[in-house]
C-alpha cells in the first residue's frame, strides 16, 4: 500500500492545469451505454476509479478504449447487463450504469455500491423513481435487479426527489432519456456536473429542458445516437490546489479551470485574505500572511461544497481566530479532524458543527487518509508543516486527483511516493 513522505514548511507556488472532472467524467462514461453509435469523450482524467468503470462497462462485452485522455466506446458488442461486487464495491458512481441499461435494453442486475465511507449516501432514490416509471424493482443478496415494464421501456412520469442527490438525479435524466413518454424531474441537484451529464445527454440526441434548475423535463426519444463531448474541468481538484496557496503564503495559478464553477469557494477564499484573479480559463490565489477566520456551511449547489470542506478546514486551521464549520450534506464527514489534530491543529467536534481554533503552523506527524477529499486536506497540511510528515492509505487520493505528486512537485512540495509492497 503507497504512502506520501512530504517534507514540509514548502511555499507552495507555481503553475499547474487542471483535470477533467472525476464527478462528471463517471456519469458521462456511463452516458456512453444508451448510445447506439460510438461515442468519444475527451478530457477523461487517469483515476482509479475512471478505470474500474472502463473495466465494468467493458465486462459488458461493450468495446471500450481509452487511450491518453480520450475515452471511446462502441456498445454493439454488449452482452450481458451485469455489474458485479469486485468492481462496484470500490466505487459508488458504479450505480450509475443501473439507469442506462435499464432504460435501453430492458433489464440490469447492479451490486451495490462501495466507495468513501462517508455516510449512508443511500440509492433509494434511484429506485423510487425507476419504480414511479414501471419498473420492477428487487435487491437480493447485494444485489439490484431491475426489469421495465413490459414492452421494454420505462415510462415517464412525474418524480420529485425527497432530498437533493446528485447521483439520483444523474441515474434518472440517463433513464428517462429513452423513456416512452415524458418524465418531469422535481427536486433535482443542480451541480454542474449534472448540467455537463445534461448537455452531453442533448448531444446525443435527448430532448431536455430546464437544465441547471430544480425542474428538468425530459421528453423520452427512441434512440440516441453517440456524440463528442469533453468533460467539464474539475472544480474541486482546482480549489484543492488553490488552498496549497493560502496555506503556505503562496501564489497558485490553476489553467484550464473554470471559475464560474467555484464561485462559492472563491468568495470564501477572499474572505480568508486571498487575492482572486480570474480569466476565461484560469484562476490565480495569491496570499500574504495568516488567513482569517470564515464559518462555513455545506450545501448544494450553488452553496459550499461538502467536497471543498476538508481543505478549508485545513486552511482555518492556520487562520487568526476560531471558525467554525457546518456539515450539512454527509454524515461521518469529519474523519480528517483526528489527523489535523495529530498535525498541531486545534479542532473539535459536536454533531455536524466543527471549531476551529487557528493556530501559527503544522508540525509534521504520520497520519492516515481516511477518504478521497480529506486525504487531499492532509497532504496540504504536511506541505505546510515543520518536518517530515507520512501519509498513509493514499490510494483515497488516486482515486480523484490526476497525477497528483508530479502536480505538487511543480508547485514546490517535497512529496514522494514510497511503495510499501504490503
Amino acid at each position: 500500500m503507497d504512502q506520501f513522505l512530504i517534507t514540509g514548511s514548502s511555499r507552495i507556488a507555481g503553475e499547474v492545469t487542471i483535470s477533467g472532472a472525476k464527478n462528471a467524467a463517471l456519469p458521462l462514461l456511463a452516458a456512453m451505454i444508451l448510445a447506439e453509435t460510438p461515442t468519444t469523450l475527451h478530457n477523461v482524467p487517469s483515476l482509479q476509479d475512471v478505470r474500474t468503470l472502463i473495466r465494468l462497462i467493458a465486462g459488458m462485452g461493450i468495446d471500450i478504449q481509452k487511450q491518453g485522455d480520450a475515452v471511446t466506446c462502441d456498445t454493439k458488442s454488449i452482452d450481458n447487463f451485469y455489474a458485479p461486487y469486485d468492481l462496484v464495491k470500490t466505487m459508488r458512481a458504479s450505480i450509475l450504469v443501473l439507469g442506462p441499461l435499464l432504460a435501453r435494453f430492458g433489464e440490469a442486475e447492479v451490486s451495490l455500491p462501495g466507495g468513501c465511507a462517508i455516510g449512508s449516501r443511500p440509492v433509494d432514490q434511484h429506485l423510487k423513481a425507476f419504480e414511479a416509471m414501471g419498473a420492477h424493482i428487487t435487491v437480493e443478496n447485494g444485489y439490484v435487479k431491475a426489469q421495465a415494464p413490459k414492452g421494454g421501456r420505462l415510462i415517464g412520469c412525474n418524480f420529485s426527489f425527497d432530498m437533493i442527490t446528485v447521483g439520483g438525479t444523474e441515474n434518472v435524466i440517463m433513464a428517462a432519456a429513452l423513456a416512452k413518454g415524458t418524465t418531469v424531474l422535481g427536486n433535482c441537484a443542480l451541480e454542474p456536473e449534472v448540467v455537463d451529464l445534461a448537455n452531453m445527454l442533448v448531444a446525443m440526441g435527448a430532448k431536455i429542458s430546464g437544465i441547471g434548475t430544480a425542474t428538468m423535463t425530459i421528453e423520452g426519444v427512441e434512440r440516441l445516437h453517440g456524440c463528442e463531448y469533453s468533460v467539464v474541468p474539475d472544480r474541486i481538484e482546482t480549489g484543492s490546489y488553490l488552498a496549497g496557496a493560502l496555506m503556505t503564503r503562496g501564489d497558485v495559478l490553476t489553467k484550464k479551470t473554470n471559475a464560474a464553477l467555484l464561485y462559492p469557494v472563491l468568495e470564501k477564499f477572499e474572505a480568508m485574505g486571498a487575492t482572486i484573479t480570474t480569466g476565461e480559463d484560469w484562476i490565480r490565489a495569491q496570499m500574504t500572511g495568516r488567513p482569517k477566520p470564515v464559518d462555513i456551511r455545506t450545501q448544494p449547489h450553488p452553496g459550499f461544497p461538502t467536497d471543498m470542506q476538508a481543505q478549508l478546514m485545513a486552511i482555518c486551521c492556520l487562520a487568526d481566530g476560531t471558525s467554525t464549520i457546518i456539515e450539512n450534506i454527509f454524515e461521518n464527514r469529519y474523519m480528517h479532524v483526528p489527523e489535523l489534530n495529530r498535525l498541531g491543529a486545534s479542532i473539535q467536534v459536536d454533531g455536524h458543527t466543527a471549531v476551529v481554533k487557528g493556530v501559527e503552523h503544522f508540525t509534521a506527524a504520520p497520519v492516515m487518509a481516511t477518504d478521497l477529499r480529506a486525504s487531499m486536506s492532509l497532504v496540504m497540511a504536511a506541505s505546510a508543516a515543520e518536518g517530515e510528515s507520512l501519509i498513509d492509505r493514499i490510494y483515497h487520493i488516486d482515486r480523484g486527483y490526476e497525477d497528483v505528486e508530479n502536480k505538487l512537485r511543480a508547485l514546490g512540495v517535497n512529496i514522494e511516493r514510497i511503495n510499501t509492497n504490503d
